[in-house]
C-alpha cells in the first residue's frame, strides 16, 4: 500500500528525479517558461515555489541553500537578481501550468509551466491601475448596504433620463411643426 505517498516518482530513481527537477528548474528560471509533459510540470511546481520564496530573502545563506538544489550559478543569479525583484509583492503562486494538448509522437500530454509575473497576456490589463485594491475570496460574496442603495439610485436616475428624452423630442417636434406652419402661412 502507498498510504501518504504524495509525490510523483516520474518512473525514476531518486537521484535521476532530483537531477531532472533541478535541470527543469534551471531552465524555467532562465527562460521564464518551458514546455514539458504535464506530469513533469506538476512535479516541478512544488519543487520550484519554495526556491522562489527563498529568493525573496537575498542573503548568502539563502543563496547557498538554493544553489544546493540547482547546481547552476547562472540560474541562481537570475533567480535572486531578476526574478525575486519582480515577485517581491506576491505572497505565493509564482508558477502557472497550462495544458497544451497531446504530443504527436507518443501521445503524451504536454503542458507549459511559466512564471506568472512574466506573462503579458494574463498580466494587468489596460483598464487596471496599480492603485486598485485586491479582492479576497472572503469579501467577494458580501455586499454592503450602502452599495445597494447607490445601485438603486443609479437605476432610478437612468429611468428618469429615459423618460425625459421622449418628452424633449416631442417638444422639439412641436417647435418644428410650428415653424413649418409659419413658413406655409408666409407663402
Amino acid at each position: 500500500m502507498r498510504h501518504g505517498d504524495k509525490g510523483n516518482n516520474l518512473s525514476r530513481t531518486a537521484s535521476h528525479r532530483k537531477a531532472l527537477l533541478s535541470n527543469l528548474a534551471c531552465q524555467l528560471f532562465q527562460h521564464k517558461k518551458i514546455v514539458t509533459t504535464l506530469a513533469k510540470a506538476k512535479a516541478l511546481r512544488p519543487y520550484v515555489e519554495p526556491l522562489i520564496t527563498k529568493s525573496k530573502d537575498n542573503t548568502t545563506h539563502q543563496r547557498r541553500i538554493v544553489f544546493s538544489h540547482l547546481q547552476d550559478k547562472d540560474a541562481v543569479k537570475e533567480l535572486f537578481d531578476v526574478i525575486s525583484a519582480k515577485i517581491a509583492s506576491r505572497p505565493g503562486g509564482y508558477t502557472r501550468v497550462i495544458k497544451l494538448g497531446k504530443r504527436v509522437g507518443d501521445n503524451a500530454e504536454l503542458a507549459m509551466i511559466e512564471l506568472v509575473d512574466y506573462n503579458e497576456i494574463y498580466g494587468k490589463g489596460k483598464g487596471e491601475t496599480a492603485g486598485t485594491a485586491k479582492r479576497t475570496r472572503r469579501a467577494g460574496g458580501r455586499k454592503k448596504a450602502g452599495s445597494e442603495s447607490a445601485a438603486k439610485e443609479t437605476v432610478e436616475t437612468t429611468k428618469a433620463e429615459v423618460v425625459e428624452e421622449p418628452k424633449a423630442k416631442s417638444e422639439s417636434n412641436k417647435q418644428d411643426d410650428t415653424s413649418e406652419s409659419a413658413v406655409e402661412d408666409a407663402q
